[in-house]
């Protein structure tokens, strides 16, 4: 049991009863958070949804409310598109980083020979060294020095 009233039935104004639905997730010392919630969708509206789901697992509950809360938030700060408009900013980044790290692998891949990097370039230049000592008169070719 929750001691006083939960943010909920002190913001409608009707005394708490015992197995209020509303206090577990929305606790009297964070009235903005059901106020934000009842504003955008309705106290009887949630307490629909929240009855629906399965009382014996109060976590499926709890992750309810916590994201009814954030998409309340989100259509507060943003009442065209909501959380939307974050999951499609968060989407533009994904592409362009998508994109400059396809752009950093293809210079890569221009750079380096054989697909190998710097590790063929070290190769080359000791297998030079190695020829140059041995007395051979091939040698590897110089556009790596």
């Amino acid at each position: 049991m929750v001691m006083g009233r939960c943010a909920a039935c002190k913001y409608l104004r009707k005394a708490c009863p015992e197995e209020c639905i509303f206090a577990p997730y929305f606790p009297s010392n964070k009235p903005q958070r059901f106020e934000n919630v009842h504003r955008i969708y309705g106290a009887k509206n949630v307490a629909t949804m929240l009855k629906e789901l399965e009382p014996l697992q109060p976590y499926f509950r709890a992750q309810a409310v916590d994201t009814l809360c954030y998409e309340a938030e989100s259509r507060i700060q943003n009442p065209v598109y909501g959380c939307v408009a974050i999951i499609f900013h968060l989407q533009q980044q994904i592409h362009n980083i998508e994109s400059e790290l396809a752009k950093l692998r293809a210079e890569i891949a221009i750079l380096s020979p054989n697909g190998h990097g710097q590790a063929s370039e070290i190769q080359l230049r000791s297998d030079q060294v190695h020829e140059d000592q041995s007395g051979s008169s091939s040698k590897a070719p110089n556009w790596f020095i």
